[in-house]
């Protein structure tokens, strides 16, 4: 109500400050303790019926940056020699916050900023955006939307400020994960504080492990230790603790760990039998996981081949998964942490029984590519994907379990193809030789 009337800029202007102080009362509540401040009674105060620097409290004048900053530090210097929770006190406090938002309006012209820019291999784009809570990953402070520019890269989603663009040193960590897709598999691979010369692993910031100058915290993914600002206590499951102790809890990692495990995410590049065989013997739920993705390898075939399956689209149920079609021994980590959980193993047998159904009991085509057991000659129409089934390694031939063991019983097929080899009658030499 109190803005009609006013010009576009003034109204800009009045209402960030606005927003700020609203922000400052969430964050510093103390000082406007034990008072109800009402819109009519301050509307003065506030400088929103006229430009706050025309008559400030203190005569601060201002009109650089410098000027600024001067004019901020004698408004800190008034605010701690007036009465605690007085008028004058909390006038004083709006005052400050006008002067910074003034400050930050001249370090950061508003000027057109390019909605595409490339540093380093990161792709940044131009926000619009205007909401506050995020934080810029280079100087670690907020960013306000309202009244700053800010990029984040397609790529690894590193956000900053657009006057921080030119301070960054990280290269993006997708560029990582397409020239270096694998995963570090030890366990924490700490190499110790005083090998690192007591410096930040990324940004070479002198750190220690008392605080001072700066903290020294551990990464749990690369093992090395970083400072406050590259290291934000964030979390993330570490990959060699899933493999090796089937461990699912969340590790503090630095930052570009963060980014880099979750574009590694759900790139298949684990080979548990190669890796750790023995993880099969103690998890029952990889056992049956790799049983799933061995019969729907056993499936393609006959999707590939048939014509109603390809109109279905059926293969497309496991486009997210597109490994699970073409192997049976590469897992992402996301698959791990869906197999723990149980999710896999549900939608999985889910997408095996649409399969199956296809196969056996929907299509006429794929009915007639199933095999008859010529050991006993009975039963049903047999595939090899059946449970009760044994498949010959040599020719692909499915029999009852119960009637073919393996490097035991001869395959009649195998038989059959190697008396046509022995019948081929090798032609004379005209010579009569």
């Amino acid at each position: 109500m109190y803005l009609e009337g006013l010009p576009r800029s003034v109204k800009k202007k009045n209402s960030l400050c606005h927003i700020t102080l609203f922000l400052f009362l969430e964050t510093r509540p103390e000082l406007f303790s034990g008072s109800k401040i009402h819109s009519s009674d301050r509307t003065m105060d506030l400088g929103l019926a006229e430009d706050h620097f025309s008559r400030p409290v203190g005569s601060f004048v201002a009109s650089d940056i410098e000027q600024l900053k001067l004019a901020i530090e004698e408004c800190k210097k008034l605010i701690l020699e007036l009465p605690e929770h007085s008028e004058r006190q909390k006038d004083t406090v709006v005052k400050l916050i006008h002067l910074r938002l003034k400050l930050q309006e001249l370090k950061d012209p508003e000027e057109d900023e390019p909605n595409l820019r490339i540093l380093l291999e990161h792709r940044f784009s131009k926000e619009k955006s205007k909401s506050v809570k995020q934080t810029c990953d280079k100087c670690s402070t907020i960013i306000w939307g309202l009244i700053q520019t800010w990029y984040t890269c397609t790529g690894c989603y590193y956000r900053c400020h657009s006057k921080c663009m030119n301070l960054i040193t990280k290269p993006c960590v997708r560029s990582k994960v397409s020239h270096q897709s694998e995963y570090e598999l030890s366990i924490c691979p700490e190499i110790g504080l005083d090998r690192q010369d007591y410096r930040c692993a990324e940004c070479r910031t002198p750190i220690s492990l008392r605080g001072v100058p700066n903290e020294a915290r551990q990464c749990d993914y690369t093992g090395q230790y970083y400072c406050s600002t590259c290291h934000w206590n964030d979390t993330a499951i570490a990959p060699a603790r899933v493999i090796h102790n089937w461990e699912f809890e969340p590790r503090k990692v630095c930052r570009s760990s963060l980014r880099y495990l979750a574009l590694m995410m759900s790139r298949p590049v684990l080979k548990l039998k190669e890796i750790n065989p023995l993880l099969f013997n103690f998890v029952e739920e990889l056992v049956e996981i790799r049983k799933l993705r061995q019969d729907i390898l056993l499936m393609k075939p006959y999707f590939i081949t048939c014509k109603e399956a390809m109109e279905a689209r059926l293969l497309l149920q496991l486009q997210d998964r597109q490994h699970f079609v073409e192997n049976d021994d590469m897992y992402s980590l996301q698959d791990l942490i869906d197999i723990s959980s149980g999710r896999l193993s549900c939608s999985l047998t889910e997408i095996h029984t649409t399969f199956a159904k296809h196969i056996k009991l929907d299509c006429e085509r794929c009915q007639a590519k199933g095999f008859v057991c010529e050991l006993c000659k009975e039963g049903d129409i047999l595939f090899p994907f059946d449970s009760h089934t044994s498949v010959c390694h040599d020719c692909s031939a499915v029999f009852h379990r119960d009637c073919y063991y393996d490097n035991s019983t001869t395959c009649p097929r195998c038989a059959r193809m190697t008396e046509r080899k022995q019948d081929v009658v090798v032609p004379r030499n005209p010579s009569g030789n």
